[in-house]
């Protein structure tokens, strides 16, 4: 199905609204996209932040320049809004429940689970395409756990340095620096976001074709910030959207309609952390600024993509829910996506839905590499390129309630279509949002609508949570058209993965 496309004076206003989508014929923009490059092959940058919701990214200068001058994907969303699962998805390209990793700890997640994939992901693809590759900031919760040294490295990445102590402190950790284990101390300039920033501004300049994961812990809790921005967002508060503190949750389910009323305390406490994640977040804008510099000032801006990105959103007081993810609710499984490269319309937005399993096949694209037959997502090239092309009009979400943690929300399972939002949990509960009329989703429908509805949009969950492959490129598109088989521009290791049944409902 076909999208419209708006300008950027509105791209960020959306991101930080709840949304909704409805279906249109993509309209074209008078203004007319960069001609890309002659120069073969682009440059890659991917900047993936931690617990970054939507809201308030125009208060951040280079972000807001970044969506300026490219596109934003104003409905992007994660496969599980927690974030070793979503980590996964995005080096694999594949859906949680293809790639098993459910969790941040092991046994059911966490680096050990996911250290026998890691012979094939998008680090291993790039690096078979020719490109030097980088992974810079936080790589998978666990790392590095103890069977295998601090210095470790998976394969495919060139040039490494993460955290291997004191992830979210930001001060006093321990680097594993290209193998070579360096303690950073409690000075300003042992800031963790900024000491990435200047290892990547380096790597930028130095290498060419090039592919950086840049992955800051920026502002995840503590969401500890640097010296600088101390002073900033002194009396802000957190937003007060219709959802928030929500008066009626006699629709919900069980584990919503638990949690009192927040009082005046629990609110206070609630605005304290939204200043920290803005303080945070600042410093986070200060590396995208950084990086952008060095590539323009190496030459290589107009040859080089950069995406923009979170791991998973994060809410403040939603729904009666203090601060946190793991929930289906818009403000955990909706994250930011910018893209900005040779080519790519600026000031555009784009409101196909997309997923954090289209990664790994843009990238792939992009770079003219091969990716494996389990992929899972799609290609976003051809939506940067303004095409129309079929697309698809559903994504999955799935989350394991993890024995560990027992103030997640149950086991579910999770369908974002054009117009709806629906969720299945474990316990036979339930949960129908009409997107159009409700943005918010302060009115749960799943006991009053057309059960013909309900009974559709089971049927396409079950059939997205059942899916492999190729297979899900089908199922995720209504009647199971066939859309973009292989994803335009791909190539494929190995036999063609062979189509799924049609799907119906």
């Amino acid at each position: 199905m076909l999208k419209r496309s708006l300008t950027f004076g509105l791209a960020l206003a959306l991101l930080a609204a709840p949304l909704t989508i409805t279906p249109a014929t993509a309209k074209s923009n008078p203004k007319a996209p960069a001609k890309a490059s002659v120069k073969a092959p682009p440059n890659v940058v991917f900047i993936l932040a931690d617990d970054l919701d939507t809201a308030d990214l125009h208060r951040f200068p280079n972000i807001s320049r970044l969506a300026a001058s490219g596109t934003t994907f104003s409905h992007f969303y994660v496969t599980n809004p927690w974030c070793c699962p979503s980590r996964s998805s995005i080096l694999r390209g594949q859906y949680i429940h293809s790639h098993g990793v459910t969790s941040n700890r092991f046994p059911s997640g966490g680096f050990p689970r996911f250290k026998p994939l890691e012979e094939s992901t998008i680090g291993t693809w790039m690096k078979a395409a020719g490109y030097r590759t980088a992974l810079f900031g936080k790589y998978l919760n666990q790392y590095p756990s103890p069977e295998v040294p601090r210095t470790y490295i998976p394969p495919g990445w060139d040039e490494w340095a993460v955290p291997v102590t004191n992830l979210y402190r930001e001060y006093g950790y321990a680097l594993n620096d290209d193998g070579i284990i360096v303690e950073r101390g409690e000075q300003p300039e042992d800031y963790l976001t900024d000491v990435l920033a200047q290892k990547a501004a380096g790597f930028v300049s130095r290498s060419d074709p090039f592919f950086l994961y840049l992955s800051p812990t920026a502002p995840h809790r503590p969401a500890n910030h640097a010296p600088r921005h101390a002073d900033a967002f002194e009396g802000v508060k957190a937003p007060r959207t219709p959802s928030y503190n929500q008066e009626d949750v006699s629709a919900e389910p069980l584990w919503v309609q638990q949690r009192g009323r927040m009082s005046k305390r629990v609110k206070r406490n609630i605005d304290q952390m939204y200043r920290d994640r803005l303080r945070s977040t600042a410093g986070l804008d200060d590396l995208v600024g950084t990086v952008v510099s060095a590539l323009e000032q190496a030459g290589k801006l107009d040859d080089t993509y950069i995406f923009f990105g979170s791991d998973n959103g994060f809410h403040l007081g939603q729904h009666r829910l203090r601060s946190g993810k793991t929930t289906p609710y818009e403000e955990d499984i909706r994250v930011p996506m910018i893209v900005r490269g040779p080519g790519v319309q600026a000031g555009r937005v784009d409101t196909s839905l997309g997923s954090t399993v289209d990664l790994g096949p843009t990238f792939a694209e992009l770079a003219g590499a091969q990716v494996p037959g389990f992929v899972e997502g799609r290609s976003l090239v051809p939506l940067l390129q303004g095409r129309r092309v079929p697309w698809r009009d559903a994504v999955l979400v799935e989350f394991d309630k993890p024995d560990y943690a027992p103030g997640c929300p149950p086991t579910y399972r999770a369908l974002r279509t054009e117009t709806h939002a629906y969720v299945e949990y474990a316990t036979g509960e339930r949960q129908l949002y009409d997107m159009i009329s409700d943005p918010h989703q302060l009115t749960n429908l799943a006991a009053t609508a057309d059960p013909a509805l309900v009974a559709g949009l089971s049927g396409r969950l079950a059939a997205l949570h059942a899916c492999s492959g190729a297979g899900c490129r089908v199922a995720d598109t209504i009647l199971g058209e066939r859309s973009d088989f292989p994803p335009s521009g791909v190539q494929w290791i190995g036999p063609r993965p062979q189509n799924a049944p049609h799907v119906i409902g």
